[in-house]
């Protein structure tokens, strides 16, 4: 039973940790360096992420600076930048590339709420999907007389306890980063 309990919550952490990866991808408006995490750069034949080979800085709350350890790759780096989707067109000095953000306007920000609230959606229903699977796991154990009746109906109320607190996660997690894209 404690296994099942477990197993279930780890299923859930993970797709609230896939969500909160995915919530820190979104462009708020502000420079943020988590816009690069996917952003790797050919350097010597090998695909390396840019944040091994550059330090990168956000000296404003609008802008990230990109100084690379080895100047060859300024160009390299600017390519990759420009194709990437981030949404942003790097500037380059000869010295760093700066990223500068703009701020967004209402619709995109609308937009991109509107982006927030289904993900959050898609979440809830994984977690759902995740519970329903626990519910079966738990009658199944019932059915082959691994628990007792009451055994089974007070697990199903641990799983339906622990699903409510990952939706209520989910939840406040959307509302703040909605606040966050909403704020001018």
């Amino acid at each position: 039973m404690h296994e099942l309990i477990q197993n279930l919550t780890e299923k859930m952490e993970d797709a609230f940790n896939s969500l909160l990866k995915n919530y820190s991808k979104i462009r708020t408006g502000r420079a943020n360096t988590s816009a690069l995490d996917d952003i790797k750069i050919d350097y010597y034949g090998a695909s390396t992420p840019i944040k091994q080979l550059c330090n990168i800085s956000i000296p404003e709350p609008r802008l990230i600076v990109i100084q690379p350890w080895d100047k060859s790759i300024l160009e390299g780096i600017e390519k990759t930048l420009l194709s990437s989707n981030i949404g942003v067109t790097p500037d380059n000095d000869g010295n760093v590339i700066r990223l500068p953000f703009q701020p967004l306007t209402e619709e995109t920000r609308l937009e991109i709420v509107k982006q927030i609230k289904k993900m959050a959606e898609d979440a809830k229903i994984e977690i759902r999907n995740i519970r329903r699977e626990g519910n079966e796991t738990s009658k199944n154990m019932e059915k082959k007389s691994e628990i007792s009746e009451d055994n089974m109906k007070d697990l199903q109320i641990d799983i339906q306890e622990l699903t409510d607190k990952i939706v209520g996660k989910i939840a406040d997690t959307a509302k703040s980063k909605e606040t966050e894209i909403m704020e001018v």
